[in-house]
């Protein structure tokens, strides 16, 4: 297992940005895919976002495409969500998650601690 420590959340008004961080440490992180999910209050959680183990492949929830973007630095082992055009209902606890090999995988395995994001006037 990985081990996952998420860092960037905070309070943004409507419209505002943030950059949510991942460090992850341990071995073959090369090998794993990177997810971002999110959890709200009464809510299910929800995969927001994906990238490959190579950084080459990306995908999105339906609720963030266009305003979220998903990248990796391997030299710094930090995956990012940059989160732009903030609305009220990207409130959530939002957590790093790791899959060995794909994010097809149905099986993330290692999880960080979550991060805050709240979205208010």
């Amino acid at each position: 297992q990985l081990q996952l420590v998420e860092s960037g959340g905070g309070l943004v008004q409507p419209g505002g940005s943030l950059r949510l961080s991942c460090a992850a440490s341990g071995t073959l992180l090369d090998s794993y895919a990177f997810g971002w999910f999110r959890q709200a209050p009464g809510k299910e959680r929800e995969r927001v976002s994906c990238i490959s183990k190579n950084g080459g492949s990306t995908n999105y929830a339906d609720s963030v495409k266009g305003r979220f973007t998903i990248s990796r630095d391997s030299a710094k082992n930090m995956v990012y969500l940059q989160m732009n055009s903030l609305k009220p209902e990207d409130t959530a606890i939002y957590y790093c998650a790791a899959a060995w090999a794909m994010c097809s995988s149905p099986y993330f395995s290692s999880w960080g601690q979550g991060t805050q994001v709240t979205v208010s006037s």
